[in-house]
This record gives structure tokens, C-alpha cells and sequence, in this order.
């Protein structure tokens, strides 16, 4: 039964990319997450107080739900 050495070093600047591609994926998590919040926001705005008050909210709810 053979054995294999399989611990390498990663080649030059692979782990820095790797670092820059995954901070750009949180950026772009967190920007999707900001805009699907605003985009709530904006839509339970538009309701009447009757409406709200059909889904179990008031004025003061809206802000805590886009959070």
C-alpha cells in the first residue's frame, strides 16, 4: 500500500485572491441584503393602515422587518 505526501504550499498569491474573491462575495451578500430589505420597505409603505392592520402590522413594524 503506497502513502502519498499530499501537504503543498499554495502557489504564489492564492491565497490573497482567494481573500479578495471572497470579501467581494460578503460585499455583494450584504448589498443584496440591504436591497431586498429597501425594496420591503418600500412595498409596505405603499399599504393603508386596513392593510397593514390585515397582516398583523402597524407603522411602527415596518422598519424592524427591513432590519
Amino acid at each position: 500500500m503506497a502513502a502519498y505526501e499530499t501537504t503543498r504550499t499554495a502557489p504564489f498569491g492564492a491565497i490573497s485572491i482567494f481573500r479578495f474573491v471572497q470579501s467581494l462575495t460578503e460585499v455583494t451578500a450584504r448589498f443584496s441584503a440591504w436591497n431586498d430589505a429597501r425594496v420591503t420597505r418600500k412595498a409596505l409603505t405603499k399599504l393603508s393602515d386596513r392593510e397593514l392592520e390585515d397582516i398583523g402590522l402597524c407603522r411602527g413594524d415596518i422598519e424592524l422587518i427591513g432590519r
